[in-house]
């Protein structure tokens, strides 16, 4: 092997291994690109004690902030499940768009179908968390599951803006569970 060889090659190798590094990077953060549905963004925080001031003025934040870590756990897992039954509404809104169904008859389904996913993860909580959420919407909406489609109608203006907010999910509640959520294409 001759001298000018093994300059060169000394030279090619970290060359090669840049080049390999930037395409894994670059892989890398095409599939985060890509990423939809529930991506959890950080490991869950330590509880806080529960004399500690809570930022938010969302009660469900400030109940999660103090939970054990088995249950802020638990609580991650049950979030999950409901940005799945959100993503499920998104493809009925577009199966009913196709269908020509109106903003009006989508906007109703949906609405429905965000109670009946409220429903759903609920059956998974503590009764003590349910009683909050239930709290919080009674005040608020005068509805254990939140607000109709009428309401929403009343407050939004339009059906578009309905459909809009009835598909939309808690980022306060999201980041409190190290979440974000990105609705996948439909």
């Amino acid at each position: 092997m001759s001298l000018r060889s093994s300059s060169l090659r000394r030279a090619l190798v970290p060359f090669v291994a840049a080049l390999a590094l930037s395409a894994t990077l670059a892989s890398a953060s095409a599939a985060a690109a890509e990423a939809c549905g529930s991506i959890i963004t950080a490991p869950l925080a330590a509880p806080v004690s529960a004399d500690d001031p809570c930022p938010s003025a969302d009660p469900v934040v400030c109940r999660i902030r103090v939970l054990p870590m088995d249950e802020k756990v638990e609580a991650q897992r049950t979030r999950i499940q409901y940005h799945d039954l959100l993503e499920d509404m998104h493809r009925t809104a577009a199966d009913m768009r196709e269908a020509g169904a109106t903003d009006e008859e989508i906007a109703r389904e949906l609405v429905d179908m965000r109670n009946q996913a409220k429903a759903i993860t609920r059956a998974g909580m503590t009764p003590e968390e349910v009683r909050i959420l239930e709290e919080r919407n009674v005040a608020k909406y005068g509805n254990p599951l939140g607000p109709t489609a009428d309401q929403l109608y009343a407050k939004y203006g339009t059906w578009q803006q309905v459909i809009d907010a009835s598909m939309r999910t808690s980022y306060a509640v999201d980041r409190e569970l190290s979440l974000e959520y990105k609705p996948c294409p439909v």
